[in-house]
């Protein structure tokens, strides 16, 4: 026997039916959307990327360019106080030299009373001039020598105020000797300041 349903199908049959393929599409529509939205994240990810490395890059340049406009200015001040060095010494002997000129008459008086007093068997190893202070330095056979030196240094009228600071027995390859120190001043009257220089009579 042969059956045949001519009744209508139920309406949740066809709902089913014609909703499928609607939610097919969302679905493919959103995971579309879904591979946009990460696509645009990646892309501005790289962007912000790129964009902070062209930032660092320029920051690396600046400093660069800082550093060595820092080692310019470093090497012009270490010129600088290189020439302030040299310019000090050359003015520290200029001033030496003015005050050896101030003072050249009274030095030939001094070296001159030193060497044409001194006995035989006695010289001179250092001597030192400081405003009218005079430091000597030497060598003496025997103490009759040196006190014979300081004797007539005080017989000098240029010199005053000798006197003894050490004296010292040495004895090298069994010669004995002293080694002596003195001190004397230039007397006040024979100091001889620095003349001006005469350009000629006036006729």
């Amino acid at each position: 026997m042969i059956r045949i349903n001519l009744l209508k199908p139920e309406k949740k049959d066809v709902k089913v039916a014609l909703k499928a393929p609607e939610a097919t599409f969302k679905e493919k529509n959103a995971t579309q959307l879904y591979g946009l939205f990460i696509l645009l994240a990646i892309a501005a990810i790289a962007a912000l990327f790129f964009f902070q490395k062209n930032k660092i890059s320029e920051e690396q340049n600046l400093l660069a360019t800082a550093q060595q406009e820092k080692k310019s200015l470093q090497q012009v001040s270490e010129k600088l106080q290189k020439l302030e060095t040299q310019r000090d010494t050359l003015q520290n002997k200029i001033r030496v030299i003015d005050n050896l000129k101030s003072r050249q008459g009274n030095a030939v008086i001094i070296m001159d009373e030193l060497s044409s007093n001194i006995p035989d068997w006695v010289w001179l190893t250092e001597t030192s001039f400081s405003e009218n202070k005079i430091r000597i330095k030497g060598k003496a056979m025997s103490n009759n020598l040196l006190a014979d030196y300081i004797r007539n240094l005080k017989e000098s009228p240029y010199l005053t105020n000798i006197g003894l600071i050490s004296s010292t027995l040495r004895n090298v390859k069994n010669s004995e000797y002293l080694e002596f120190s003195l001190t004397a001043e230039l007397a006040p009257r024979n100091i001889t300041p620095l003349q001006p220089e005469t350009k000629g009579e006036e006729k």
